[in-house]
């Protein structure tokens, strides 16, 4: 059962609550009245992110073409409850986002019609899951910049991550991996990169050990996958990701089992090409998604 929480002018925003009990930030951006909705886009963020703030002008954008767009804060993640940062196993991501979209694909706004999924970065793992789950669940799949690998310019030395490994164990919630700064890492356009510090949502402190775990973990299945993703696919990457390997993206889309299958790599992009990077760049990925 879900509760509202409000809307202004076609953008609705509510709560859910999950199989585990957590309130689920829910939003969703409709195409104007009287437009035809052609299909849903349900959409998996990444990594301390959230469904709002960056999302909100890529989702208008999508809406106003006649889609209608879903998306909702993983658990631990945005306005979603659970402890800010916290993934204490990864499949549960999948499961949530699972359970939340079967529900918005059954609203009668959207019930029958195509339905496809966008997921960036972490929640690029989560699509991918999320399809190996139930393969006939998507008419299309998209990817931006999936994290099917950690960077090894992001992953600690094998010594280390050993040892990190093991605290894990005994302090999963503790915030000890060594810190880098995502925002400049992902984000080539300066004056977007500002902006990151008003996502006052976002999490940004370091990555909790158990988090850091799950998420080399999450890698690793899906690497030991990708003959296995059968949906039309889509994968964007920008060539230049430092946070995201988009050699990685090139392994997924030439051994992917997809017989409708598109990898564009953009030269120069950074990790964010939906956010971070100048207007014509962000303007040219919207072009190809709608495409």
């Amino acid at each position: 059962m879900g509760f509202f929480f409000g809307c202004v002018t076609g953008i609705w925003q509510w709560y859910e609550i999950n199989f585990k009990g957590q309130e689920v930030f829910c939003k969703s951006w409709m195409p104007k009245p009287g437009v035809r909705i052609k299909g849903s886009v349900c959409f998996c963020h990444g990594y301390g992110d959230t469904c709002t703030f960056f999302f909100e002008g890529i989702a208008s954008q999508i809406a106003s073409s006649g889609y209608a767009v879903y998306a909702v804060d993983h658990p631990g993640f945005g306005l979603s409850e659970g402890l800010h940062g916290y993934i204490q196993n990864f499949d549960d991501l999948v499961d949530n986002a699972y359970e939340m979209f079967a529900k918005i694909k059954g609203r009668p706004e959207v019930r029958g019609l195509p339905s496809f999924i966008l997921g960036q970065s972490m929640g690029g793992a989560v699509t991918i899951k999320l399809h190996l789950k139930d393969p006939s669940e998507w008419d299309g799949v998209i990817l931006v910049a999936p994290m099917c690998r950690i960077s090894d310019e992001l992953k600690p030395p094998a010594p280390v991550l050993k040892v990190l490994t093991c605290m894990a164990s005994l302090l999963p919630k503790a915030k000890l991996m060594p810190e880098n700064d995502l925002a400049e890492l992902a984000f080539r356009d300066p004056v977007k990169r500002k902006m990151c510090d008003y996502n006052v949502i976002s999490y940004s402190h370091r990555m909790r050990l158990k988090t850091a775990v799950e998420l080399l973990k999450a890698t690793e299945e899906i690497e030991a996958q990708v003959d296995q993703v059968s949906a039309p696919l889509l994968i964007l990457h920008g060539a230049a990701d430092k946070v995201t390997d988009p050699t990685v993206s090139q392994f997924l889309y030439e051994n992917a089992a997809s017989e409708d299958k598109t990898l564009k790599l953009y030269e120069g992009g950074f990790h964010s090409i939906l956010e971070g990077e100048p207007d014509d760049r962000i303007f040219a990925v919207f072009v190809d998604i709608m495409t």
